[in-house]
């Protein structure tokens, strides 16, 4: 493909991106007024634009797709369909699905994948109701026999029983007769390996374990659901035994190993959250944090070749990302204003050195101060270029809203506000997912359902909002709700249970509120598509705080629960402190510092010391980075806050303010976790930006903390 077919071809996937945007964008407000003409207008130009602009490059897989979709949207203009409800679900997975086409343009296929055929085809079969007779694309019987042959899948189950079930009234055997009305049990192999001596039997103890072959259109759920009643006591294990590497190259792009092993079927949802549960449990013991793939390998959930397949789709899909070429739409004006600032810094630079020439000491002096002004606002100017409005992140929440309620049968009216306000293009680019899970979590467990809403005598209709706003150099995005709020008693009494709190410990209200961030932790008692695993809420805060970020919890019973998120406004500069431990230079980000006291003479030894009449726990960096030399007889403290927590952090100098544009440390010290980052000094030294999170986390605890 030539360079300016390439460009055309960029140009058409960003186009197309934007459109389908628009697209699920107008399907959701078409729901709440279905007699906006305009908007059904809109809608089919949208996939008449797609249609034809595939065309163009011969993607024909997107061309018969679009076509279709453009055909019931067609009807829709004429006024020969109606719109309900039901279409509308019909039509939003259908943008979806050309997304995830899109998607795949953009990766390099230019043909469907079986995976995307199968999903195409189920989806022009929801359309069915809504095209007229002979619209309606015909499958040839080949495809329809390939599409049957697909359903069948080969496992291999290992199963030993355990040595109590048949003093429990299992009947091993009955499991695989059971299996046989699922499929077919192609081949069953007895395992001895644990038969003892004929002396040393006893009738009542199973000895023998199974590994059988089984052929089943079932998914993995309902098999492993097979075993529900002797899982505890019992090693099941249930791999794959097609070539389920070849289904996961042909899977969309995915960035989580959990995502594509469950998307492929080679592992269900409890295995991914059981194998998550064990990796925290191991973290929390102080062991290193073992990869999720490992431990699906140890746990024989998943064989070690599908595992090896996933994480090389996972590296292949973050390679792809990030050498695909981004884009950015930037106003006319400030990019006129940023040539203007450059041609005035020219115009200052040359008058420097006019007056250098002319020896004007007193010129060359304030020439010099003009050019440092100009810096400081190309600077600014420049960034200003990645600052785009957080609106169109927050709309596509709707759509969200819109699914979850009308799988958990409620209403919830979403209200946006503060689109307008701006932050960088990277910090938007990643705050999705943060946000994705706050507003699920609003709606499963905040908001009530209509009976309850109606004896508390609420509306039935539950509100749920999205502000965002600038306060003070930083960006704030509220998830708030109008539900229940948070059971004080009960998080409390769930943390008790686990073990994570003594019983009697007195606590404050933001402790007790802090916990539902802690790993595993969820009092839902019963396990949902959407909640219960204890997976999500300490992923929220990390991912948060990677971006240099904090999030607070307030809440009322009754009323409601507001999460509130404060992030930088970009991640290109940080304001800093720096300071110096021997040699080295160290920057801690200054919206964390609160104040710098003297370390007293009596605290060598210790780890902690009392600041008016309080304890604080502190960290000493010379020890932490194993920095050579003597420390000086004076040290300081540098105190800092964290997630409403106070420690110190030890150093030998107070260098003062410092404000730096942020370095990336590379691949090789990627799992560095204690640091976020770089900076060049001006005298030619690299300073180490401090990630204050971890280093607080990892070397105070959290007895320290609560002293």
């Amino acid at each position: 493909m030539s360079d300016d077919l390439n460009d055309a071809l960029d140009t058409f996937i960003t186009e197309a991106r934007e459109l389908l945007q628009d697209f699920e964008e107008g399907l959701l407000g078409l729901e709440d007024d279905p007699s906006a003409e305009e908007t059904v207008n809109a809608l089919f130009r949208t996939m008449h634009t797609l249609k034809g602009s595939a065309g163009l490059f011969g993607l024909a897989h997107l061309v018969a797709f679009t076509h279709v979709v453009e055909t019931v949207l067609d009807s829709l203009r004429e006024g020969e369909l109606a719109v309900t409800p039901e279409l509308v679900s019909a039509l939003l997975p259908c943008g979806d699905h050309v997304s995830s086409m899109v998607e795949g343009v953009a990766s390099g296929r230019t043909e469907a994948t079986p995976a995307e055929t199968v999903d195409g085809d189920r989806l022009l079969a929801a359309l069915q109701p809504f095209l007229t007779e002979g619209e309606a694309p015909a499958r040839t019987p080949a495809a329809a026999e390939e599409q049957s042959n697909d359903g069948l899948r080969t496992w291999r189950l290992t199963l030993w029983f355990g040595p109590d079930s048949l003093r429990n009234g299992m009947d091993p055997l009955s499991f695989l007769r059971y299996l046989g009305s699922m499929g077919t049990v192609t081949r069953v192999t007895t395992l001895t390996d644990a038969l003892p001596e004929p002396d040393l039997m006893d009738p009542e103890t199973c000895y023998l374990g199974f590994e059988a072959e089984f052929v089943s259109g079932a998914p993995k759920t309902e098999i492993e659901g097979v075993f529900d009643f002797v899982r505890e006591d019992s090693q099941i294990a249930i791999v794959p035994a097609d070539d389920y590497v070849t289904v996961i190259e042909e899977l969309p792009d995915q960035d989580r190993l959990g995502d594509l092993l469950v998307r492929s079927g080679a592992a269900t949802d409890l295995e991914i959250a059981r194998a998550l549960r064990i990796q925290q449990e191991r973290n929390r013991s102080g062991d290193t944090l073992p990869p999720l793939g490992e431990i699906l390998i140890e746990t024989q959930a998943v064989p070690k070749p599908v595992v090896e397949a996933a994480l090389g789709k996972q590296r292949k899909t973050a390679d792809s990302r990030s050498q695909e070429t981004q884009t950015i739409r930037v106003y006319a004006n400030r990019l006129d204003k940023l040539i203007d600032l450059v041609g005035e810094l020219v115009i200052a630079q040359s008058s420097v050195g006019i007056h250098r020439r002319d020896g004007d000491g007193d010129g060359d002096e304030e020439a010099q101060g003009e050019v440092m002004r100009l810096v400081e606002e190309v600077r600014h100017s420049a960034l200003s270029l990645r600052m785009v409005p957080i609106g169109t992140t927050l709309r596509r929440f709707e759509r969200v809203v819109r699914d979850v309620c009308v799988d958990l049968d409620k209403d919830v009216d979403l209200i946006i506000t503060g689109g307008e306000a701006e932050m960088d293009k990277a910090l938007v680019e990643r705050i999705g997912d943060p946000l994705l899970h706050l507003v699920r979590n609003a709606l499963d467990h905040g908001v009530e359902p209509r009976a309850e809403r109606e004896r508390e005598g609420k509306p039935v209709r539950g509100k749920l909002r999205l502000n965002a706003f600038h306060d003070a150099g930083s960006i704030v995005i509220e998830v708030a709700d109008d539900g229940r709020g948070l059971n004080r008693e009960r998080i409390l009494a769930k943390a008790v249970d686990r073990g994570m709190v003594q019983a009697g410990t007195v606590m404050s209200d933001h402790e007790v509120f802090d916990l539902i961030f802690e790993p595993g932790f969820s009092t839902v008692e019963t396990v949902s598509n959407l909640s219960g695993r204890g997976v999500g809420m300490d992923v929220v805060r990390r991912n948060i705080a990677e971006l240099r970020g904090t999030i607070e919890v307030d809440t009322a019973a009754g009323a409601g629960t507001t999460f509130r998120i404060r992030l930088p406004l970009t991640l290109a500069i940080i304001d800093g402190f720096l300071v110096g431990v021997g040699t080295s230079a160290f920057i801690v980000p200054l919206d964390r510092v609160t104040e710098c006291v003297e370390l007293p003479p009596n605290a060598s030894g210790r780890d902690c010391m009392y600041l008016r009449g309080e304890v604080l726990p502190f960290v000493r960096l010379r020890t932490i980075f194993d920095i050579a030399g003597q420390p000086p007889r004076r040290q300081n403290v540098v105190v800092i806050e964290q997630s409403g927590q106070r420690a110190g952090l030890v150093v030998d100098t107070l260098l003062g303010q410092f404000q730096t544009v942020i370095k990336p440390l590379g691949v090789l010290f990627s799992e560095a976790r204690c640091i976020s980052g770089s900076t060049i000094l001006g005298n030619g030294e690299v300073a180490l930006i401090l990630d204050v999170g971890p280093l607080v986390a990892e070397n105070v605890s959290r007895e320290q903390l609560l002293v």
